[in-house]
């Protein structure tokens, strides 16, 4: 492979898409280093199917990777800044899901942003390679521009990491297996959003923030970036639990993430790296999206700290209300 050391570590059927992903990859980071030098990668200029606002940098980074993708084995494309699925190669035996660029809202600010993907065998018919269980998907991953531009990718058998060298625009090996680490005090979630939260949720988040003092008996560190790549990659390196649950706002019933460019690429890489993906209750892999730009919450991390969130859902509501009237921290 030309642009990365994936070498034997990539079935050879997906070794040309993976190039693809990584020349591209290799194409932003350069793009997004000029900045403001490069034009205004932050402007506003449209609305994606789902409502999200679209920036420049979304649509030349879906662009670009739809062209590169093309003749490389993949039959069917479906990116999130898409409407619907498009079909590169009517020969191609696979089908590809794609946030091109994810944290598009911290473009402007430099905070780390990325390329989430997720391969699975194409099916004769469009939707139906998407709206299947992503305990079916064959790769997953992402590309993460920050201070060094990484690939984190997955293909069944343990999770990978390359690192792409400035010097030869190639994406290095750094770690063969990939695993959580088993502990961490931190937990990701957007604070400001509380009193609109699901009481299970309310109630573990007032655990955590009632510190050593609490029933948890340690003290915790909250970390929120919102761009859920940098918040995947801090949780792979050092542990930890990432929730965006459903809550009461409009339109948020079932999150904001999209379950087929985000959220089961993220849950398929980092159950490779030995941790758990839930949407609160049941396990992501498990799960089959209804429509291709169907939300999903999400919860993901250490092992022990979403099964933790899992029981705090499966308690009956009384306890649960029991549990929030005793420790609620924040109570509106």
């Amino acid at each position: 492979m030309q642009h990365s050391a994936l070498g034997d570590y990539c079935p050879e059927h997906l070794a040309d898409t993976m190039d693809a992903l990584c020349l591209v990859g290799a194409r932003l980071t350069k793009q997004i280093a000029r900045g403001v030098l490069g034009g205004d990668l932050g402007a506003a200029v449209g609305d994606n199917f789902g409502g999200d606002q679209q920036k420049a940098l979304d649509v030349i980074a879906d662009e670009e990777f739809s062209a590169a993708l093309t003749g490389t084995g993949v039959r069917f494309y479906a990116s999130e800044e898409q409407d619907d699925v498009v079909e590169l190669d009517s020969s191609g035996s696979l089908a590809l899901a794609i946030d091109p660029l994810d944290g598009s809202s911290n473009i402007d600010v430099n905070v780390s942003i990325g390329t989430i993907f997720s391969i699975f065998p194409a099916n004769a018919d469009a939707h139906s390679s998407f709206l299947r269980p992503a305990s079916e998907q064959i790769a997953a991953g992402y590309i993460i521009y920050g201070p060094q531009t990484m690939l984190c990718v997955t293909f069944g058998r343990g999770a990978l990491t390359f690192v792409l060298s400035p010097d030869t625009d190639r994406f290095e090996l750094a770690a063969a297996d990939l695993k959580l680490p088993e502990r961490s005090s931190e937990f990701a979630i957007n604070a400001s959003n509380y009193r609109h939260w699901p009481r299970p949720v309310r109630a573990y988040i007032d655990d955590c923030l009632a510190g050593a003092e609490g029933p948890r008996g340690k003290n915790f560190n909250m970390r929120w970036i919102a761009s859920l790549v940098a918040e995947s990659h801090r949780i792979l390196t050092r542990g930890g639990i990432f929730l965006y649950p459903g809550d009461e706002r409009e339109g948020y019933a079932r999150g904001r993430l999209r379950h087929v460019y985000e959220c089961a690429p993220i849950a398929m890489l980092i159950e490779q790296a030995g941790g758990l993906a839930t949407d609160g209750i049941d396990r992501i892999l498990d799960l089959t999206p209804e429509t291709l730009h169907a939300r999903t919450p999400f919860v993901f991390g250490t092992p022990d700290k979403v099964e933790r969130v899992r029981t705090y859902h499966d308690l009956p509501d009384a306890e649960v209300s029991a549990l929030f009237g005793n420790r609620g921290l924040f109570r509106p």
